[in-house]
């Protein structure tokens, strides 16, 4: 069975969401400059298939828009949906074919546009009301339409997260997100994206004027509920972007910047979808044959600092491992996108340390969750 191994990985910067840099750049635009950039010094002759995750449905496919913008005519595109973990569960997929010998080379990742994301109706009775597809049915320990509850409150309140450590957290988002930036560790893996605003080059999201006092000033979104801690500024934003991986057959012999060696997806009861990483983490390194402790570096994403934190608490894992470069609360959270984005940041942090074994997980709407294993030799 031939290895699926990451010969490329890329990443748009990440703008804020409806006031930012790519509030004007559809995620068709944001798919197109990805895809083209990924396939860049590839054969385009020998991509096998492009796999995008995405939020905009209704008929199109943005992966398959984006290979015939790219010239890559003859290669088709599929549209994944796994909520936040769609653009992780794409490049899972890519692998899956490549392992199978069906591919040989695939380009998977995810786009996600906030700014510009169409707005659905839905008839109910004589009006037409705003509508947005559901993750699962509608419950008052779980409500649908309000993540703050399903994945960040009720995670919180399972592992005994207090507010002081949620803007910790969320604080230390920003401060290790604004470090990279500075030290220039995102240049790699960001190809800079032309918008109506200008060259859009470095990741705007994180807030070099936040505090500790600042976030503990900010009011709580659901005060009615006895003790709920959860506010903006603990929670990740709006946000734009897209991140693309190439995965290739080990048989084509192409220079491998890492090998996706194992990967997991599983369901818990949506009422407590922000600690789905505590089964899939596990289920995926033991898929690998490995353990917590042979997991250099980890990706979690960070829908809310609670959720990110209940994780770290219940897996045990060392903090310092954790989102070395910011996540959610900090850099954002381009839904369909992040997946990818963190495999994309894992991979180039790895390599800029000598190597080693990375994990990126993540909660999904509606209960469910995915973890991916990869490791990256030193370069």
């Amino acid at each position: 069975m031939p290895e699926a191994v990451i010969v490329s990985a890329l990443r748009t910067p990440i703008g804020t969401a409806v006031k930012g840099t790519l509030r004007d750049t559809t995620a068709f635009d944001l798919a197109h400059h990805i895809v083209a950039e990924t396939a860049k010094d590839l054969d385009a002759a020998a991509i096998d298939d492009v796999i995008l995750g995405e939020g905009l449905y209704g008929g199109g496919v943005i992966a398959r828009h984006a290979a015939l913008t790219a010239g890559l005519t003859s290669v088709p595109g599929l549209a994944h949906n796994r909520h936040c973990a769609a653009g992780l569960a794409a490049v899972q997929t890519a692998a899956a074919g490549i392992r199978a010998g069906m591919d040989k080379l695939v380009i998977a990742g995810g786009v996600n546009s906030a700014s510009t994301s169409p707005r659905a109706l839905m008839r109910q009775g004589e009006e037409w009301v705003p509508w947005m597809s559901p993750s699962h049915v509608d419950r008052p320990d779980a409500p649908n339409r309000d993540m703050s509850i399903t994945v960040g409150w009720n995670a919180a309140v399972k592992a005994g997260v207090s507010r002081e450590e949620m803007d910790a957290w969320a604080f230390r988002s920003h401060q290790v997100a604004i470090a990279a930036i500075d030290e220039g560790r995102f240049k790699e893996e960001i190809v800079p994206i032309g918008t109506p605003h200008g060259l859009f080059s470095v990741d705007e999201h994180p807030r070099r004027d936040t505090s500790l006092e600042k976030l503990a000033s900010l009011k709580v979104l659901h005060p009615e509920i006895e003790g709920f801690s959860i506010t903006a500024g603990n929670a990740c934003g709006g946000n734009d972007g897209a991140a693309a991986l190439a995965i290739a057959s080990s048989d084509l012999g192409l220079p491998a910047l890492g090998t996706v060696r194992a990967w997991a997806s599983v369901g818990v009861d949506p009422a407590i979808t922000g600690l789905a990483p505590v089964e899939a983490i596990p289920k995926a390194l033991a898929r690998a044959g490995l353990s917590i402790a042979d997991v250099d570096l980890f990706e979690i994403n960070e829908a809310f600092a609670a959720q990110c934190v209940a994780c770290i608490k219940l897996l045990e894992l060392d903090p310092d491992k954790v989102n070395v470069s910011g996540s959610g609360c900090s850099l954002g959270h381009p839904v369909a996108a992040t997946g990818a984005r963190m495999l994309v940041t894992l991979v180039h942090e790895l390599r800029r340390r000598g190597g080693g074994i990375g994990v990126a997980a993540m909660c999904a709407g509606g209960g469910m969750g995915s973890a991916t294993v990869i490791e990256v030799p030193a370069p």
